[in-house]
C-alpha cells in the first residue's frame, strides 16, 4: 500500500521482486502495526517523506533473504522492524549514545519503505530478533507504541504517581509496565470516552477521566501520547512541584502560551524522539516480565485506508494492525 502524495489515500501496487543489499535483510511481513505516526506522514504533518512510499514500522515477519555481509540474522528467524532504521554512526549524537538524536537518520515508513505491503527490505542492525513463540499480531504494536512508550516512561522518571494522556496504543501498553513496577496510574482519555476510560481501569489505572479534569491529587509526572500541544499547560497543572511531563509524540499541534507559575518550582516538560536499539533490548525483556497483553484490532493489507481512517478519528481501543 504506496502513498504517493500526502492527503491522498493509499493505492495497493505490485512491486518487483524486492533484494536486499549488503548488510539487508528481507522481511515475509505477517503484521504490521497502524501507528500514529503513520497518521502523520500520510496526512502531510510530517515534512520530507521519501515518496512514493510504502508506510509502516511496527513490522513483525521472518526473514526470508539475507543479503551479503550479514552475519546476525538467519532465514526463517522470526523478527521486528522499528520506526529507526538506519542512523550514520558518525555524528556527535551517535558517537556519544543519542543514535536517536542522529543527523542522518532512515526511518522506516517515513524515509525508507516499510510494513505495509508483504514483504520489506531492512538494515539487519537494527532488526530486533524475536521469540519465536508470540502472536505476530499482539507483537506488532510493541514495535513503537511499547518502545516508545518505554523510552517516555524512562524519561519520565521513576515517579510513582503517573499520569498518561491520551489512552491509546502507546498508554494501554505503558500502563501494564507501570502496574508492574508498581505505580498508580492516571488516565486522561477525550471528554465523554467512557469506553476508553473503562479500558484503562481494567488494565489497572487507579483513576480514569477526562483530560478537562484536575486529577483526584497531584501527579509525580505525566506523559502526553495525545498529539494535542494544549495538553502541554493542562499537564502542568497536573503535576506537583518539580513534577515532569513529557510530550511523547513526533508531531504535536501547537501549544498555547500559558503562565509562568505553571511551570514554576521546577516543574519540567521533556520530548521523546524516536529510540535506540538499547530501548529495544531493554523493552524485549520486560515484555515477558509484566505479562503485557495488546489489545489489537486486525485488518487486511487492503484496507490500510480504513485503518487509517479509525485511528484518525479516534474508534479504536488499542492498536491497529494491517495482515497481509
Amino acid at each position: 500500500m504506496v502513498l504517493e502524495r500526502p492527503g491522498a489515500p493509499l493505492r495497493l501496487v505490485e512491486s518487483s521482486d524486492l533484494r536486499p543489499a549488503n548488510g539487508e535483510v528481507r522481511v515475509h511481513v505477517a503484521a504490521c502495526g497502524v501507528c500514529r505516526t503513520d497518521l502523520h506522514v500520510v496526512d502531510g504533518e510530517l515534512p520530507n517523506p521519501k515518496l512514493p512510499i510504502v508506510p509502516g514500522h511496527e513490522i513483525v515477519g521472518r526473514v526470508d533473504m539475507v543479503g551479503d555481509g550479514v552475519n546476525t540474522l538467519n532465514v526463517g528467524q522470526r523478527v521486528g522492524v522499528p520506526w529507526l532504521g538506519r542512523t550514520c554512526g558518525q555524528c556527535r549524537y551517535c558517537r556519544n549514545g543519542w543514535e536517536n538524536l542522529c543527523d542522518r537518520p532512515w526511518f522506516t515508513g517515513y524515509t525508507r519503505d516499510g510494513g505495509y505491503a508483504t514483504h520489506a527490505i531492512a538494515d539487519a542492525r537494527y532488526v530486533f530478533a524475536l521469540p519465536e513463540n508470540g502472536d505476530d499480531v499482539a507483537t506488532a504494536p510493541l514495535l513503537c507504541a511499547g518502545l516508545i512508550g518505554w523510552r517516555s516512561l524512562k524519561i519520565a522518571g521513576d515517579g510513582k504517581k503517573l499520569g498518561l494522556y491520551g489512552f491509546g496504543a502507546a498508554a494501554h501498553i505503558i500502563a501494564q509496565v507501570a502496574r508492574w513496577q508498581g505505580r498508580d496510574v492516571f488516565a486522561f482519555t477525550r471528554q465523554g470516552d467512557d469506553a476508553a476510560q473503562a479500558f484503562a481501569k481494567k488494565l489497572g489505572a487507579y483513576w480514569a477521566g477526562s483530560s478537562e479534569d484536575a486529577p483526584p491529587e497531584p501527579l509525580d509526572c505525566t506523559i502526553i501520547y495525545a498529539p494535542v500541544g494544549a495538553l502541554v499547560p493542562v499537564a502542568l497543572r497536573a503535576v506537583r512541584k518539580g513534577g515532569r511531563v513529557v510530550c511523547a509524540g513526533i508531531h504535536m499541534s501547537d501549544i498555547p502560551s500559558f503562565p509562568y507559575d505553571i511551570l514554576w518550582q521546577e516543574r519540567e516538560i521533556k520530548s521523546v524522539a524516536n529510540l535506540t536499539r538499547q530501548d529495544g533490548e531493554e523493552f524485549f525483556k520486560i515484555v515477558p516480565k509484566a505479562r503485557i497483553q495488546t489489545q489489537t484490532v486486525s485488518y487486511s493489507l487492503i484496507r490500510a485506508n480504513e485503518a487509517l481512517a479509525d485511528l484518525r478519528s479516534g474508534r479504536l481501543h488499542g492498536a491497529a494492525v494491517l495482515v497481509p
